[in-house]
């Protein structure tokens, strides 16, 4: 099976590199994918799957059906990026889309075009070799994950599926890996502690008492576990008001509704002799509107997620990266800064779909000048995804050779 693989996805290399240097040439800022989107469109039209559709939210769908409905596994990568500004430029960095020396340059070749690239042509492969699927495989190109809220694949898996009657069974995310099997984060928050009092003297002074205690903790956390703003002052109807943003690492032991029952308690300490003011704190909401015009409220928190490292979908991917003679190498995304994350949050932590990573992106390069991936790496990432789905989905074959296909 694997001689197969290996020998048909020979010939899909070059159309793989067209394939993701249009994609990364093609800008895509979170929330305005809709150019991508139509050329993932019509690349899975033509890579023969069953059923190519957008949904309302904005997500590409690809599906291919096997023998019976279950299990289903569930490719996901995203197709937006972050802005331009969010990642540093310097001068002499290629222009987005240009291959040198065996790399693909541009925004979101590592996060995660050249995964998503990948996973679209994994499920070419596996039509290409003819190899028989007893469940269903879902290719999800989605949209506004690089806001950290994964607000496209909560549409997918509220809404988009279950029309089809799809349940996911298992999930796997084409975000940077380094082809390493990845099972999970820490997640983040970003919180509001309000203070609010009829005296703006007691406001005033207990605003600053709180914005002092979380900068005194953010100091000994560190920038990327913490960062906190100074307190915004106003009058509302003759009430004084006081705001403070603070973003905080959500580590897996701890629950963001637990986090912000830390927050409160701390700063009702730091406040406990202010006299009569009010503190609350919550987490911040956002209004977000998807290219498709569709409008959402979300959650400005990620709850952290883990995979057990021994689970059937753990076990099933390493056994068939080894069969196919590739390493596999278990690991965990570290997330380098406040605000990033991945679907794996929605996927694990609020519908219970056993996640893993696996793309050949580097996180790394995520959102860093000069941002590339390697092109060796994504052909690589190709067939080891296939691999990967027919171990979850696919009808064992034995004794198959090339000449019989």
């Amino acid at each position: 099976m694997h001689t197969i693989l290996k020998q048909k996805n020979g010939g899909l290399k070059q159309p793989l590199i067209r394939f993701a240097q249009d994609l990364v040439a093609t800008p895509s800022v979170s929330l305005d994918e809709k150019r991508v989107a139509v050329k993932v469109h019509d690349q899975m039209r033509v890579a023969g799957y069953d059923n190519v559709f957008t949904d309302e939210f904005g997500n590409v769908v690809g599906i291919m059906h096997g023998s019976e409905l279950e299990p289903a596994v569930l490719l996901v990568s995203h197709m937006d990026t972050v802005s331009p500004g969010d990642a540093a430029s310097d001068a002499g960095i290629p222009a987005p889309g240009t291959i040198r020396a065996g790399k693909l340059y541009g925004l979101g070749a590592s996060d995660c075009k050249g995964g998503l690239a990948a996973q679209v042509f994994a499920g070419a492969l596996l039509k290409r070799s003819l190899l028989p699927l007893r469940g269903t495989l879902v290719v999800a190109a989605t949209v506004a994950e690089e806001n950290g809220r994964s607000i496209g694949v909560r549409g997918l898996i509220e809404h988009t599926l279950p029309k089809a009657a799809i349940t996911p069974s298992f999930a796997v995310l084409g975000e940077p890996t380094g082809l390493g099997l990845y099972y999970g984060h820490d997640g983040w928050a970003e919180l509001e502690v309000r203070v609010e009092g009829a005296n703006p003297f007691l406001v005033d002074d207990a605003a600053e008492a709180i914005a002092d205690d979380l900068d005194a903790a953010a100091a000994r956390r560190g920038a990327e576990q913490m960062r906190v703003c100074r307190p915004f002052l106003l009058n509302d109807n003759g009430m004084r008001r006081a705001s403070i943003l603070m973003s905080c690492r959500v580590p897996e032991a701890v629950a963001v509704v637990d986090l912000v029952n830390k927050v409160k308690h701390d700063a009702g300490l730091a406040t406990q002799h202010a006299g009569t003011v009010n503190v609350s704190v919550a987490v911040t909401e956002a209004r977000q509107e998807l290219y498709t015009t569709r409008a959402t409220c979300v959650r400005n928190a990620v709850n952290a997620w883990t995979t057990d490292p021994f689970s059937p979908v753990m076990e099933r991917a390493r056994h068939a990266l080894a069969a196919a003679g590739m390493e596999s190498r278990p690991g965990k995304w570290r997330l380098g800064r406040l605000g990033m994350g991945t679907a794996g949050s929605v996927l694990v932590s609020d519908f219970s779909i056993p996640t893993i990573g696996f793309g050949p992106g580097e996180e790394d390069l995520a959102h860093q000048p000069g941002e590339y991936v390697e092109l060796d790496r994504m052909h690589d990432a190709v067939y080891g995804t296939a691999a990967i789905v027919h171990s979850l989905v696919g009808i064992p074959v034995c004794g198959w050779t090339s000449d019989d296909i």
